[in-house]
């Protein structure tokens, strides 16, 4: 079986020894009931930077959290956002479409609901290991995409990393607009994000004035860093997955040890 993350991303002893704690946590934004899921290894005590993770478009359920479990390892605390309501989980692709489509089409409301999952995880500083003068934010093919309006927004993080997300928007950064560093991670065979999106995208971020690495990841197509995904177009690709965690480890050693 192949696992989601190469053996040096987790624990020594791994993470079947490791006190992994799994707590609901819901909130409101307008009338929508929304719910996250915070994850750390409760057996190592040291405070550790926090990241939100924003799960592909199937949404926040029982794979995006196993996910973030093995992120997480003792280097951080994560909270997995919900973003579409408690109570949409999507069983398939139709369904997941649908969602994700909704969400594009209100992009506010993506980037509050975005923003909220960020407010909550600061909120958990008092009742777990999080160093909330640390905080970063990472996302899969559609969370990818909203880490990236997180961005565009304005939302203040040490850093945020896209793997493999839609990299167009429809509204673009202003000048000066973007207060976190950013790593875009890409499938060099994505169909998915082609040449004039992402040449769209490094004019805006230039534009923008925004501190940003594009990676382009030789054979790799959409949902490269998914171990799960096997349908064309969107495949697991091991060598890209192995360089991209490592690649973002590395952004984030960076990051949160920056002035």
């Amino acid at each position: 079986m192949r696992s989601l993350l190469p053996l040096c991303f987790l624990l020594a002893t791994g993470l079947a020894q490791a006190a992994i704690v799994e707590k609901t946590v819901e909130y409101k934004v307008g009338d929508t009931v929304l719910s996250s899921t915070l994850v750390y290894d409760d057996s190592v005590k040291t405070a550790r930077p926090g990241l939100v993770l924003v799960p592909n478009w199937m949404g926040a359920g029982a794979s995006a959290v196993a996910k973030a479990k093995q992120i997480a390892g003792s280097k951080y605390v994560i909270l997995v956002a919900d973003v579409y309501g408690k109570d949409l989980r999507p069983a398939d692709a139709q369904e997941a479409g649908k969602a994700a489509t909704a969400m594009y089409a209100d992009r506010p409301a993506l980037r509050a609901r975005a923003a909220a999952a960020l407010a909550q995880l600061k909120a958990q500083a008092d009742s777990s290991p999080l160093d909330s003068t640390r905080l970063g934010a990472i996302g899969f093919c559609f969370g990818g995409a909203t880490v990236l309006e997180m961005a565009r927004d304005g939302v203040e993080l040490a850093g945020v990393v896209s793997f493999h997300g839609n990299l167009s928007t429809d509204l673009p950064a202003a000048k000066g607009a973007l207060k976190t560093s950013l790593l875009v991670q890409n499938g060099a065979d994505d169909t998915y994000v082609p040449a004039e999106q992402i040449a769209g995208f490094q004019q805006e971020m230039t534009a923008a004035g925004a501190d940003w690495q594009f990676v382009n990841y030789a054979g790799a197509v959409h949902c490269f860093a998914e171990p799960d995904a096997n349908s064309p177009g969107c495949t697991y690709h091991e060598r890209s997955a192995r360089r991209a965690f490592r690649l973002m480890d590395d952004f984030f050693v960076e990051r949160f040890s920056a002035p």
